[in-house]
């Protein structure tokens, strides 16, 4: 995936050592303009390179090799109530949690409290059987060859993270142990990640390449320390293609706000409240009264 994740037509020149942003360039870039990076999957076996929300490049088909630099402790979790329609406008998801606990603060529509009583985590409240709300991984890596040390978020599906390996190709989770297993870390060899041709759906496979070399270990220890590379593991994709619009329940809510309601005919209006006789009020006790009036002062 060197070539193609290169913006260059020749590429003759090989510059050993990553350059940043020069004055110049960041002249161009308005306040607060961040780039987001990520690299998508698709069903027809591609992988493709965004930035921004814009794809960049060719699409690879296949396979890829990255280095794994960035992974929350946990597996993530993410509820769309509406199912995927490429012919409309994204929207950020209903409800997400990073740790698969509870929904995130920025959760726009939270489905419970917690993740574990949630009514959309109850197998055949989505489609097929499944749950609604979907297991996934958010990774940060880097692209075997490209020198620029860019980061890149990777999304890994629910149907890619479970089950087990055949010898050293497996599924994501079972990909991570295997490594450890053997006294190897994720940080620390190349993946290849491919698609795998005998499923019948989306599946991705990991196996181990090689171990990294010298630069590309500079690389990572360069890249685990810049703040994207944890917050692609965090954010989601969406938010990553910096999208903004809410999903259709939270604007469900907005909608639901009470109204003035208005009739051609009058309503029986409410048999009016007899007044308390002044003779038959109790008189207020004079120091309870100071008292009250001395609280109402400290509060101000």
């Amino acid at each position: 995936m060197s070539n193609e994740v290169s913006i260059f037509k020749d590429q003759s020149v090989v510059v050993n050592k990553p350059r940043e942003l020069s004055s110049l360039a960041k002249s161009f870039v308005s306040e607060g303009g961040s780039t987001s990076r990520r690299i998508q999957t698709n069903t027809n076996g591609t992988f493709k390179r965004i930035i921004n929300g814009e794809q960049i490049g060719n699409a690879v088909r296949g396979e890829i090799n990255v280095i794994i630099v960035g992974a929350l402790p946990k597996v993530s979790r993410i509820f769309y109530r509406e199912a995927y329609d490429p012919s409309k406008e994204a929207t950020l998801p209903n409800c997400w949690s990073n740790l698969g606990d509870k929904p995130e603060a920025g959760a726009g529509d939270p489905q419970s409290k917690n993740c574990a009583e949630c009514p959309q985590n109850i197998k055949g409240s989505g489609s097929n059987g499944g749950r609604a709300c979907r297991f996934q991984r958010r990774i940060s890596v880097l692209v075997e060859g490209d020198t620029s040390g860019d980061v890149y978020q990777f999304n890994v599906p629910a149907k890619s993270l479970f089950g087990k390996g055949v010898g050293n190709v497996h599924p994501f989770e079972s990909y991570v142990k295997y490594l450890v297993a053997n006294n190897e870390s994720p940080d620390n060899v190349v993946t290849n990640i491919s698609f795998d041709p005998n499923a019948d759906t989306m599946e991705l496979l990991f196996t181990p390449l090689r171990n990294i070399n010298e630069q590309e270990y500079a690389m990572v220890q360069e890249a685990q320390a810049r703040p994207e590379t944890d917050m692609y593991t965090k954010i989601t994709v969406a938010q990553a293609d910096k999208v903004t619009k809410q999903p259709v329940g939270v604007e469900a809510k907005a909608e639901a706000a009470p109204a003035v309601v208005r009739s051609d005919e009058p309503e029986d209006e409410p048999a009016p409240v007899k007044r308390q006789s002044k003779k038959s009020a109790p008189k207020p006790d004079s120091k309870i009264l100071a008292d009250v009036v001395s609280e109402w002062s400290d509060d101000e």
